[in-house]
């Protein structure tokens, strides 16, 4: 069992040590866990985020997660990555990033338009224009071949009645499907009721024949000791006819 979505204190919105997040893992027989904190960016402006870790923090994200892959390396295989979402014009600074420390892979999860500095959540409800632009995003992500699965794809916030959302929806799971990257149900938002993950989604990813990663995205390392809701969720996607991968390409 192996989950490539967890979070640490840096992002400011987790709580717990990494050890506490590996030490909760092997509990529960995880055999391979990775780390994904939100990627930090070079901004141009001053801005300061407040969802994820600033640009100083990067060094000792790295080298905590190398002492404890190295400590637990006979109980389990630790994997450093980040969560990443796609602004054009600051991905030349995280391919600069990604060869400086040893980042076994990224994910693409794709919060905000352009950046978090100015633009909108897409988490919050969406226009026709801005569903798109969440769509035509996540597919300029994919085809820089860098991500390695798309995070909580159907984060974008729509009605999924309208046949507009499927429409669009479908546009990026062809490209996933396309690129051979895997959808992640994401078990936070299915524990904590959110909009997503939607059945409405996975209806789509199925008629296309989409592989499907379950990601704990844990923000507290009790999450990784719940597995009666990682069961529930693969019941579900079971149920739904989805293909359940493990399986991820990582950078090196």
């Amino acid at each position: 069992m192996k989950n490539y979505h967890t979070h640490t204190r840096r992002c400011q919105h987790a709580i717990d040590s990494e050890e506490d997040y590996i030490l909760s893992a092997i509990q529960s027989g995880y055999t391979e866990l990775g780390f994904s904190d939100h990627t930090p960016w070079i901004y141009d402006s001053s801005f300061h985020p407040t969802m994820r870790m600033e640009a100083y923090e990067i060094d000792d994200y790295v080298s905590t997660l190398l002492k404890l892959k190295e400590k637990y390396k006979n109980q389990i295989s630790i994997k450093i990555g980040l969560e990443c979402e796609y602004f054009e014009k600051y991905m030349d600074g995280l391919r600069n990033m990604l060869k400086q420390y040893p980042i076994d892979y990224i994910i693409l999860g794709h919060h905000y338009d352009g950046s978090d500095e100015t633009g909108i959540y897409f988490g919050h409800p969406l226009t026709k224009s801005q569903l798109s632009q969440y769509v035509d995003s996540c597919i300029k992500a994919m085809k820089t071949g860098l991500y390695s699965y798309v995070a909580h794809p159907d984060l974008a916030r729509y009605d999924t009645s309208d046949p507009f959302y499927k429409q669009e929806m479908l546009r990026l799971c062809i490209k996933a499907k396309e690129m051979n990257l895997p959808l992640e149900f994401n078990l936070l938002g299915y524990k904590t009721h959110r909009h997503y993950p939607n059945d409405s989604f996975f209806k789509i990813a199925k008629e296309v024949g989409n592989r499907i990663i379950i990601g704990t995205d844990a923000h507290e390392s009790r999450s990784l000791l719940d597995m009666k809701t990682y069961h529930q969720a693969r019941q579900h996607l079971e149920n739904l006819g989805l293909s359940i991968t493990e399986d991820i390409t990582f950078l090196r």
